[in-house]
C-alpha cells in the first residue's frame, strides 16, 4: 500500500491565509511580502498544517513575493513527509523543518 501524496499549498492556499493577516480580501494581498505578513503566514502555516518551520534568518529573508512563500511551504510539507524529498529552491537550505 502506497502512501499518499502529501497536501500541498497552492498559491491560493497561500494567499487565504494571508488574506486573514488584517482580514482582508485576497484580491488585496499584495505579490511583494513584508516581514510582519510573513511572520503571520508563518504562524499560521505551522498551525494548519501541523509542522514547525525553523528557519534562519538568510532563509527567511529570501522570501519576498507570495511566489517565495508558496516555493518554501511547499518544500517544508515535503521535507515533512516521510518518503518524499523537496526539490532543491533557490536561497533555501536542506532541513529547517521539524514535525510537530
Amino acid at each position: 500500500m502506497s502512501t499518499p501524496a502529501p497536501v500541498l499549498p497552492d498559491r491560493a492556499a497561500v494567499v487565504a491565509m494571508l488574506a486573514t493577516f488584517g482580514q482582508r480580501a485576497a484580491e488585496s494581498v499584495p505579490e511583494h511580502l513584508g516581514s510582519l505578513e510573513l511572520t503571520w503566514l508563518t504562524a499560521e502555516f505551522e498551525q494548519r498544517y501541523g509542522i514547525e518551520l525553523e528557519l534562519s534568518d538568510a532563509q527567511f529573508a529570501a522570501v519576498r513575493t507570495v511566489d517565495d512563500a508558496v516555493a518554501l511551504l511547499r518544500a517544508a510539507v515535503l521535507a515533512a513527509t516521510p518518503g518524499t524529498a523537496p526539490a532543491p529552491s533557490p536561497g533555501t537550505v536542506s532541513g529547517g523543518v521539524a514535525r510537530s
